[in-house]
């Protein structure tokens, strides 16, 4: 499916507000486009952003046509124990493109 970039820190202090990016590469097609051949280039979106940590959602966001493509996100959390930060991007078709990163809490 598609790239993804996401960036966590390594290392945070208990209580300590880290900041989180992440990036996946995608088209974000409307369907109002018209390719080469004239015939519209077909819908493709992502439709949901989810970011779990240590199995629960954090921060979430519902994307819609107006975002640009390769949508590019930065939320801030705060780090209370060690463990497993979780991405998701689902499109339009019900896919679901998935990330994780750990983080060390101090």
């Amino acid at each position: 499916m598609a790239r993804v970039l996401v960036n966590v820190p390594k290392t945070a202090k208990q209580g300590e507000v880290v900041e989180i990016r992440a990036m996946i590469a995608h088209p974000m097609e409307t369907g109002y486009r018209v390719g080469p051949n004239g015939i519209n280039i077909p819908r493709d979106l992502i439709r949901r952003f989810a970011c779990t940590y240590n199995g629960e959602e954090v921060f979430w966001a519902d994307l819609h046509p107006a975002v640009s493509a390769n949508p590019f996100l930065a939320f801030t959390l705060v780090a209370t124990t060690s463990g497993t930060i979780e991405f998701a991007w689902t499109d339009d078709a019900g896919k679901t493109q998935t990330a994780s990163a750990e983080i060390t809490v101090r």
